[in-house]
């Protein structure tokens, strides 16, 4: 990628040619300063993403994929036809591999603030049918169960090591909120 700044010269303009001035007539207007595409580093990167398939992951963990309808200056964001996919994993003690599950739930119109939007990408929609590598779809209720209690053991988890980490002195950003 171009490390480009304000104070390159701006592109040569199509058609070429000699540029007019110099000897042969007077210097051109100065023009206003044009800043390339790759500086932008705003929600206006946005445009080329408007009208294409994304998957979104949310700040809570949530994954949604949906067509980016509309924007704003906040990266607040539109999305139609959207969908919830929600993983899971099925231990098999005979099996030392777990088999991956994966569920949709459709809901369609979804307004989403852009300070949640934690990662966001394009779908190559040659491989959107394709079920993700390593999972199976399954009912959505069996799916969000076993997410669910998966989610509930990693905080548990979670919660023991950092009261571990307490009794040892260490203490985190969020050590008030978990020893209150």
């Amino acid at each position: 990628m171009e490390h480009l700044s304000i104070h390159d010269p701006p592109p040569p303009q199509p058609g070429g040619g000699p540029h007019p001035g110099g000897p042969q007539g007077p210097p051109p207007p100065p023009q206003a300063q044009q800043l390339p595409p790759q500086m932008f580093t705003t929600a206006a990167q946005l445009l080329d993403l408007t009208d294409k398939k994304l998957l979104l992951v949310l700040r809570d963990g949530r994954k949604l994929i949906g067509i980016l309808r509309s924007w704003d200056q906040f990266a607040n964001l539109v999305l139609q036809s959207t969908v919830e996919r929600v993983f899971a994993t099925v231990s098999n003690p005979k099996d030392p591999h777990p088999k991956g599950l994966y569920a949709d739930q459709l809901h369609g119109i979804f307004l989403v603030r852009g300070e949640n939007v934690l990662l966001l990408g394009e779908i190559d929609l040659d491989k959107d049918d394709d079920p993700p590598f390593g999972y199976e779809k399954a009912e959505f209720a069996v799916v969000k169960k076993l997410a669910d209690e998966q989610k509930a053991a990693e905080k548990s988890k979670e919660t023991r090591r950092i009261k571990k980490l307490a009794t040892l002195g260490f203490e985190g950003e969020n050590m008030g909120e978990i020893l209150l």
